[in-house]
């Protein structure tokens, strides 16, 4: 697999990364991770990274100019490393993992899979690099199109993508498999935790024992929603229901914390900042509902099935991706509308009958449908298929 990012890192793509090569091993395939040098590696895992940047050793990798030398590098070790392996199979995480991998599948005359997790140009005009209307979003939405042209086939995140890759990209559907996000549903169970134990990390966090938690897991920024859940909270505060808002996450933790001073819920919010991935299913487990005001349309949203196998109602912006995951289960409110989403909060919070019902429903649809068993077969399929259809050995060798 080639992971042109930090992997691993405790949010979002990394853990699809983190998932889909551990589900390959326990079906007892061999998976390399090519990555940058900096990241937390896994036990268990083969993660071979790249040479620090001699000018920028500790520098954590993000939307910059030292993005094309981290990606240089990771050209160079991805061809060295593949080399040595000889994989069956290179797996291209995102667009660049796709463009890099390309040149090691083509010399080595072997398939190559994209993992599409979201539109470039999407991710760069959500986090305000790229305006739609400036001159260079033609540009930018050329490259991508030539990047989806390069891989046999593509897995995407969610349904949603599909129909954009084919009515945006235009993508051959032949080429296209769905793979939507998974939760490992025996890690996160609500079942798991003991009330002592979840009562310890309450007190830990200062947050009242009788005030209800709304609860929120993943990336802070603007286009996550996260200053909308803080204004939330203050409507919810000035309604007088009782409710603290547990938000997990990085980064800008410090940007938001002075946010919830200046709205007046800074006794109302506790902002965590990172959480490592094994202890998410504890600090969710705190939560009565848990909310997604993400307002991305191509992205995935990982977090919204972690909050399904921990049996929370789930209160999101209204999107396709949402609705894909939560069906008829969902609470779902008007894309960026802050007052609609503080009501439908309150009204969740008050709204005891019926929540352990439709708990338990959310639960049962994460294990029915998003199993990561389930999806490593899918993937496993469809490297043979790519292979060799005839072709049934038990251990593909894999660059991801």
């Amino acid at each position: 697999m080639v992971a042109p990012t930090s992997f691993f890192n405790d949010y979002g793509g990394h853990i699809r990364i983190l998932e889909e090569a551990r589900t390959l091993q326990q079906l007892g395939h061999q998976v390399t991770i090519i990555t940058y040098y900096k990241g937390n590696d896994v036990g268990g895992m083969d993660i071979r990274r790249t040479p620090a940047l001699p000018w920028r050793a500790d520098y954590e990798v993000g939307s910059s100019r030292h993005k094309l030398a981290f990606d240089m590098a990771l050209f160079a070790t991805c061809l060295w490393q593949g080399f040595k392996i000889k994989p069956d199979i290179v797996h291209g995480h995102m667009h660049e993992g796709t463009l890099i991998g390309s040149a090691l599948a083509r010399l080595l005359h072997i398939p190559l899979v994209m993992d599409f997790q979201g539109s470039l140009v999407g991710e760069m005009v959500d986090h305000g690099f790229l305006n739609p209307r400036g001159r260079f979003f033609r540009w930018v939405r050329r490259v991508e199109k030539f990047i989806c042209e390069l891989p046999d086939a593509i897995l995407t995140s969610s349904l949603q993508a599909r129909t954009l890759l084919v009515e945006g990209f235009g993508v051959s559907p032949e080429r296209i498999h769905p793979l939507p996000d998974c939760v490992d549903t025996h890690s996160f169970d609500p079942q798991r935790f003991t009330l002592e134990e979840k009562l310890a990390l309450r007190n830990n966090l200062g947050i009242p024992i009788a005030r209800p938690i709304v609860a929120y897991l993943g990336l802070l920024a603007e286009y996550q929603g996260t200053s909308h859940l803080i204004e939330a909270a203050a409507a919810i505060k000035k309604a007088g229901i009782e409710a603290h808002f547990l938000i997990m996450g990085f980064p800008g933790q410090d940007h938001y914390k002075i946010l919830a001073e200046k709205l007046g819920v800074s006794d109302r919010v506790t902002i965590t900042g990172r959480i490592a991935y094994p202890d998410a299913p504890l600090y969710l487990s705190l939560g009565a509902v848990a909310v997604s005001p993400k307002m991305s349309l191509t992205e995935g949203s990982g977090k919204v099935l972690n909050y399904m196998a921990m049996g929370l109602p789930t209160i999101v912006y209204d999107s396709p991706v949402h609705r894909e995951y939560l069906a008829d289960l969902g609470v779902y409110v008007p894309s960026g509308d802050v007052t609609a989403l503080a009501e439908e909060i309150g009204e969740s919070l008050l709204r005891t009958d019926g929540s352990k019902d439709l708990g338990v429903k959310l639960r049962e649809r994460a294990s029915r449908k998003y199993s990561w068993i389930k999806a490593g077969e899918t993937i496993l399929n469809l490297y043979r298929n790519l292979s060799d259809p005839d072709d049934q050995r038990p251990g593909l060798s894999i660059v991801q």
